[in-house]
């Protein structure tokens, strides 16, 4: 099977998603109890229906949020908008999951449009769109940790193979995994052009890059995938670039593995909000 690299940028299949929007109807005059009703009514009934398409999503619960309910992708559209809790509720859901098999629960085309609308759509300093993603299925994924096991077994103590080999069987036990990268061309042409921020461009593409893999990740788990990102660069990198003839100047960042959810995630534990978090003024 032949990878899939994403090297432009796709136009978004997803719509737009605004605020949602009720329409009140209200009477002034306060003289007449009847009237006041009907306003009641009135702004009760048309709000009612604004929020009713949320009310019917497609829904998923993962075992350490039972009462998280997860709203398809899908059903976000023009006529059916969102609000920052639904965006919420999915961030709270995205979990690592370790336990994977080979089953995707959506098709490899609706991966790859998941993958290329994030690529699309996820800021980036200056609008520099220096991320860049190569997605692998089925031998090829097969295969990227074949090698992954190949170079790490070359610098394993012998008696610490045996749980590296364990590992890395886990992640070749998934279905697909994306591959995020930076292109470094892109990164120094901005360097160049923009001088008096030439040491900031780095920080600022790894941070668009994070928030692409979030993204993904956040989105494929929503579809009912598990996922959990690695991290084998570059130990790797030589290996993938002369394997699928990835260009030189894109250096690789991190890989997320997907397939089948073959086991719960773990416990997450959180660090008091009160110790993290500020605010100031009114």
């Amino acid at each position: 099977m032949r990878p899939h690299l994403v090297t432009s940028l796709a136009a978004s299949s997803i719509p737009r998603l605004t605020n949602p929007t009720s329409t009140r109807t209200f009477v002034t005059s306060s003289s007449s109890s009847a009237l006041r009703t009907l306003s009641t009514r009135s702004t009760t009934v048309t709000t009612h229906r604004a929020y009713s398409s949320l009310k019917k999503p497609q829904e998923q619960t993962t075992t350490s949020n039972q009462n998280i309910k997860i709203p398809s992708l899908a059903s976000a559209t023009m006529s059916t908008p969102i609000n920052a809790n639904a965006v919420l509720d999915l961030v709270k859901a995205r979990r690592t999951y370790y336990a994977l098999n080979k089953e995707l629960v959506i098709s490899k085309e609706r991966v790859e449009e998941i993958v290329k609308d994030a690529l699309a759509h996820v800021p980036s300093s200056f609008n520099s769109q220096s991320n860049r993603v190569l997605v692998l299925f089925g031998a090829d994924h097969d295969k990227l940790w074949d090698i992954t096991a190949e170079v790490l077994k070359a610098i394993v103590p012998a008696d610490s193979w045996q749980g590296t080999a364990q590992r890395i069987a886990g992640f070749k036990g998934g279905a697909a995994t994306v591959l995020f990268f930076e292109d470094q061309d892109v990164i120094d042409t901005f360097q160049e052009k923009f001088a008096i921020y030439a040491d900031k461009f780095p920080i600022w593409a790894n941070q668009s890059d994070a928030m692409l893999q979030f993204t993904v990740w956040t989105a494929l788990e929503a579809e009912g995938l598990g996922a959990n990102l690695q991290h084998y660069n570059p130990l790797i990198d030589q290996r993938v670039t002369a394997e699928w003839k990835v260009p030189e100047s894109w250096k690789l960042n991190a890989q997320l593995v997907i397939g089948g959810r073959a086991g719960e995630a773990g416990p997450k534990e959180f660090v008091p909000i009160e110790k993290i978090y500020k605010s100031a003024g009114n």
